[in-house]
C-alpha cells in the first residue's frame, strides 16, 4: 500500500479526495478498471475522522452489513462494532486492496484548467483528468449561534469535539439536538450524571431489532433501504432522520429529561421553547455538519443554494463527482455497508466518459510523472 507524505507532483487519471470508506470503495473500483489514480486525505492515518469521534459511539448496523466490496468487515452478525473497529477495518482495507494513499494532504483548491482538474494542495498540486470529491457528509461542525451567549467559564463543545464523560465537568449537562448522535452521547452521560436532552424537532424512531430481526435485515429485504431519492417516497423520506434505536422513550427510562427545542442562552442558563429556564455545567452541541465545497473552484455547479448540484453523485462539470453524501441516491448512500454501492456506479461514469474521450480522439493516457 502507498502510503506517502510526499510533495512529489502528480498526474493521474482520477484523483480521489477522501480516504474514508467512500474513498476507498472507490479506489477498489478504479482499480479494476485499470486507471492510474491516487486518493488523497487530511488525516494522519487511514481511519483518523472514525477514531476521532467519541469512545463510546457505536454502529446502527449490524456487523453484517457493514462491509466495502472485496472485504468482510470482522464482526459477529447482529453485533455492532465501535469506532476503533471501524478504523482498524478501513486501515486493513486500504492495505488489503494496496490502494494508493497520500495522507496529510489537504485540497484547498480545485479548478478546471484546459480540461483538466487541477487540485491546489498543502504540499503540491495534483492534475487529473476526472475527480472523485469523497469527503462525505459530516465536514464542518454547526454550532448555533445562541452558543456565543453562554458564560465563557462555562464548559460547551460540539459532538465533533466529545470524546466522553470526562470531557466535561461533573454536574447537569445538556445534550442540544436528539437524533441518533446526540441521543447515544446523552445516554452514555446519563451513567454519571443528571442529564437533559434538547428535542428540536421530534424524528421518528425505528426499534434497532423487531421480530427477532435486526432492522436493516427488514430494510434490505423490503428493498425499503433502496428507495431512490428520486422517487415520490424517497423525496419525503429524506426531508427527516430517523432515529434508530431505544429514542426518547428509552432516554427517560434511564433517567434524561426531555426538553423542547433550546430559544435562547444568557451566562449558564438557556431557555426552551416551553418557556422554562435551567442552568448547566456543560452543554454539548450534538447539532450536526454543514457541508463545505467552497474549495471547488468550477463554473456551472452549484445551484441556487450554492450547493454542489449533482444526479446521483454526477456533477454538471464533465468528469466530476461527488461520493458518500447522505441520499445521495438512497438513504444508505453515506452508509459503512452501502456505499460501495454508489462507488460502483461512478466507476461506471468514470469508464463511460473516459471511452467517450477516446473515441473523439481527445488525449487520455496521463500517469504519473
Amino acid at each position: 500500500m502507498e502510503i506517502s507524505d510526499s510533495t512529489v507532483r502528480e498526474r493521474v487519471d482520477v484523483l480521489v479526495i477522501g480516504a474514508g470508506q467512500a474513498g476507498l470503495a472507490m479506489g477498489y473500483h478504479l482499480a479494476r478498471i485499470e486507471l492510474s489514480f491516487l486518493i488523497v486525505d487530511p488525516g494522519p492515518e487511514v481511519g483518523h475522522a472514525w477514531r476521532s469521534r467519541w469512545r463510546s459511539l457505536k454502529l446502527f448496523t449490524a456487523g453484517q452489513y457493514n462491509s466495502l466490496p472485496g472485504l468482510q468487515f470482522p464482526a459477529e452478525p447482529d453485533t455492532y462494532p465501535g469506532r476503533d473497529a471501524v478504523a482498524d477495518y478501513l486501515q486493513a482495507y486500504a492495505a488489503e486492496f494496496d490502494l494508493p494513499v497520500r495522507l496529510r494532504t489537504t485540497v484547498e483548491r480545485l479548478s478546471r484548467n484546459d480540461g483538466r482538474y487541477v487540485a491546489e494542495t498543502t504540499s503540491d498540486s495534483i492534475e487529473a483528468e476526472q475527480v472523485v470529491v469523497a469527503t462525505g457528509p459530516f465536514q464542518v461542525p454547526f454550532t448555533p449561534g445562541i452558543a456565543g451567549d453562554l458564560d465563557p467559564a462555562l464548559t460547551q463543545m460540539h459532538s465533533a469535539a466529545y470524546q466522553g464523560p470526562e470531557d466535561l465537568p461533573e454536574g447537569t449537562t445538556l445534550v442540544v439536538g436528539a437524533a441518533n448522535s446526540g441521543q447515544q452521547i446523552a445516554l452514555k452521560l446519563s451513567q454519571s450524571r443528571p442529564v437533559d436532552i434538547a428535542v428540536g424537532q421530534k424524528l421518528p424512531t425505528l426499534p434497532q431489532r423487531w421480530l427477532g430481526r435486526d432492522l436493516w435485515w427488514w430494510l434490505s429485504t423490503t428493498r425499503l433501504a433502496r428507495i431512490p431519492v428520486t422517487s415520490r417516497p424517497g423525496k419525503r423520506l429524506s426531508q427527516r432522520d430517523v432515529v434508530i434505536g431505544g429514542g426518547l422513550r428509552q432516554l427517560r427510562k434511564e433517567g434524561v429529561g426531555v426538553r423542547p427545542r433550546v430559544t435562547s442562552a444568557a451566562g449558564r442558563a438557556l431557555t426552551f421553547e416551553d418557556g422554562e429556564e435551567a442552568e448547566y455545567e456543560g452543554v454539548v452541541w450534538a447539532t450536526g455538519f454543514r457541508s463545505d465545497h467552497s474549495w471547488i473552484d468550477v463554473p456551472a455547479v452549484r445551484d441556487e443554494g450554492e450547493q454542489i448540484r449533482h444526479r446521483r453523485g454526477v456533477t454538471d462539470a464533465p468528469g466530476l463527482y461527488l461520493l458518500g453524501m447522505t441520499w445521495q441516491h438512497t438513504r444508505t448512500s453515506a452508509l459503512l455497508g452501502w456505499v460501495g454501492i454508489d462507488a460502483a456506479y461512478i466507476a461506471e461514469q468514470i469508464a463511460e466518459t473516459r471511452r467517450t474521450q477516446a473515441e473523439r480522439g481527445a488525449p487520455v493516457a496521463m500517469g504519473s510523472s
